[in-house]
């Protein structure tokens, strides 16, 4: 269990934003996929075209905010 993992998805569960979880540890195609981004570790939070490593509110509520920009 990553806790950081836990905590993004509790805090889009609150703040009712969509969102679709895969998981690295059993899915193979989800590993390569953060690792062509660039990461190794998780959460990677994809918003549109923004990419945040790790559980960041502030940087989850501006995703958000600017998706449709």
């Amino acid at each position: 269990m990553c806790s950081s993992c836990e905590m993004a998805k509790e805090y889009m569960k609150l703040r009712k934003i969509s969102f679709s979880e895969k998981n690295v540890s059993t899915d193979l195609d989800a590993q390569v996929e953060i690792n062509k981004l660039g990461f190794d570790t998780t959460p990677i939070i994809v918003i549109g075209n923004k990419i945040i490593d790790g559980f960041n509110p502030p940087k989850i509520e501006d995703a958000v905010k600017h998706l449709n920009d």
